[in-house]
């Protein structure tokens, strides 16, 4: 069930009106929120459904097993450690099986195939369910907050409504246990929902995906990378440039609407996008791109590794270990895990550097107007391309498009059209609107009655509607 179709808009409008009906009952609510859930997922494949209640059976059982044999704060017995270990490796044996079995099989066949052997290992071809690195992280951040004691286990049908409330299930933002799990414990106040600020971020999400990256997509995107030897130097560079906007727009937009949506029910998830191609950095760049993700990676994984703690080369190795794995959470293919690496060594040279102009004194490139605007350029450029092997189906398609930047000279074709330009340009150029003015826009529409914000409302979806393309196309993040 996609969010910018009739279905799903008709399906939010009768949860809608229950969610706030039964607020006051607790327990009659928390039915509805799941068993809605479980309707929205299983509209892909009803067996997806199972997965859920297996997430929440196991894993509670799981945080009552940690809360029962963890020690005094700061301590962890050999029993806690041990089911925390089996806990992890749980979730990621079922994430290993679904998502990466059949990639590290084939690999394996292809490894042994170049020395004459064969691998025994047979290809499961299993159904991906939709969002379930999502799922995994989210029942992570329980069981681990359980066993560190920053977090008591819940009752079993508060952590059903964690494990599948459906406006982040499919592709987050990856809401933390204790995030969530805070806001069930007492009837939300439909009198305090932001709904100018829920109906923005709604409105503004639909746009983005319908009407840029959709356009972007089917316009030139899917055609660079599909026959990258039928494009110019100067399209595949606006073509690399549009898919840079194309993923913003659509991932941005998905988690816009998740937001709204689930404000509209009473319940606040966390920002996952703040401006990210404004950065001057690639370390500013992940702290503004699927910031839940990129602090999960933080605090689950590259401080447990270490951190920066122990010097230089264990800094580095953290960086890079958290990054390839991060890139290989996206998806079970090496233009990932190359992806990561590469983002990877981005941050370790950028650390290496810092270092080295604080030990030798020197000034900070971005004191000036000029330096600011070069980090600027030599950032956006290095996250664009890098979006090219993380787009691209293998690393040999990935070098095609590339090539084409200097193999294919020659002037822009029809390929490229002034509507492209324009969603290219405005792609970028939103990010660096105030924030203030947008806040301004929403208290003033806040203000207003009811009867223009209906206005508003039922505007923005016409001309949404009207302007946007037939059909809309899933969400990039899905397949993660």
């Amino acid at each position: 069930m996609l969010f910018p179709t009739v279905t799903f808009a008709v399906f939010f409008l009768i949860v809608y009106v229950a969610n706030w009906l039964t607020m006051p009952r607790p327990r009659l609510w928390r039915w509805t929120i799941v068993t809605a859930s479980f309707l929205f997922y299983g509209w892909w494949d009803w067996r997806f459904i199972l997965l859920l209640v297996a997430a929440a059976l196991g894993n509670q059982f799981f945080a009552a097993r940690l809360a029962a044999t963890r020690g005094a704060e700061g301590r962890r017995p050999a029993a806690a450690r041990a089911w925390l270990a089996i806990a992890v490796a749980a979730n990621l044996g079922v994430l290993g099986l679904f998502k990466y079995y059949d990639f590290f099989a084939a690999s394996l066949d292809q490894l042994l195939g170049a020395f004459g052997l064969e691998s025994s290992l047979p290809l499961l071809d299993l159904v991906l369910p939709v969002g379930i690195s999502f799922l995994t992280f989210r029942m992570l951040t329980y069981v681990i907050d359980v066993a560190r004691g920053g977090l008591d286990p819940v009752p079993l049908l508060d952590f059903a409504v964690y494990v599948a409330f459906f406006p982040y299930l499919l592709a987050g933002p990856i809401a933390r246990a204790a995030e969530f799990l805070p806001q069930l414990r007492a009837p939300r106040d439909p009198r305090s929902v932001d709904a100018a600020r829920a109906f923005r971020l709604i409105l503004g999400g639909l746009a983005k995906k319908v009407l840029i990256a959709d356009y972007l997509a089917t316009h030139l995107v899917n055609g660079l990378f599909a026959t990258p030897e039928q494009y110019s130097s100067w399209e595949t560079l606006i073509g690399i440039y549009a898919y840079a906007v194309q993923i913003y727009c659509d991932f941005s937009g998905y988690t816009d609407i998740a937001i709204g949506v689930a404000l509209l029910l009473g319940f606040e998830l966390p920002e996952n996008f703040a401006a990210p191609y404004v950065a001057r950095s690639v370390r500013e760049f992940w702290r503004r791109w699927h910031i839940t993700l990129s602090s999960w990676l933080r605090d689950y994984l590259y401080i447990p590794l270490g951190g920066s703690r122990g010097g230089g080369r264990k800094t580095a190795r953290n960086l890079m270990a958290t990054m390839l794995l991060g890139g290989l959470w996206h998806g079970a293919a090496w233009t990932f895990v190359l992806w990561g690496g590469l983002h990877g060594a981005a941050l370790v040279a950028e650390r290496g550097a810092a270092e080295r102009r604080r030990r030798g004194g020197l000034a900070d490139p971005g004191a000036t107007p000029g330096g600011r605007a070069r980090q600027w350029l030599l950032t956006f450029h290095f996250v664009a391309f890098a979006w090219v092997v993380f787009r691209a189906d293998t690393v040999a398609a990935a070098v095609s498009v590339l090539a084409r930047l200097i193999t294919g000279l020659g002037s822009i074709g029809d390929a490229v059209t002034p509507t492209i330009l324009a969603l290219v340009a405005l792609g970028i150029g939103m990010q660096f609107v105030p924030r203030g003015l947008t806040e301004r826009f929403e208290a003033g529409f806040s203000r207003a009655g009811w009867l223009i914000q209906g206005l508003g409302l039922a505007a923005g979806l016409f001309l949404i509607d009207y302007l946007g393309p037939q059909g809309v196309a899933e969400f990039i993040y899905f397949g993660f």
